[in-house]
């Protein structure tokens, strides 16, 4: 498999590709919505919710934690994860000006 040159392109445009990549896969998502919705829960918590597996929902978990998008803290024998707020609102207006950039010119 080839090399995938992230180095070729800017901070910003790596970010959007990871963040975009996390969000990429619809269970994820609904571990994000529930997480909004509940402001914190235990994993346990989504496997109930969610009706995935245990170690499926921890994979997801894992890549969403991995782009910052949660934080997780651990609480007796159980990791509590959260929406993590800062990068929430970072990623929130990286997303925004990427989405709202404007063609100058006219298209099909």
């Amino acid at each position: 498999m080839g090399a995938t040159k992230t180095e070729i392109f800017t901070a910003q445009q790596n970010r959007i590709a990871l963040v975009a990549k996390a969000l990429g896969h619809p269970a994820r998502i609904a571990i994000l919505e529930f997480l909004i919705k509940l402001e914190s829960c235990f994993c346990g918590d989504l496997v109930k919710d969610i009706g995935l597996a245990q170690p499926t929902i921890s994979q997801h978990l894992k890549e969403l934690k991995k782009v910052g998008l949660i934080k997780g803290t651990i609480e007796g024998t159980n990791v509590c994860y959260c929406i993590h707020e800062e990068n929430w609102k970072e990623i929130s207006e990286l997303l925004s000006v990427f989405l709202n950039k404007k063609s100058k010119g006219t298209c099909c």
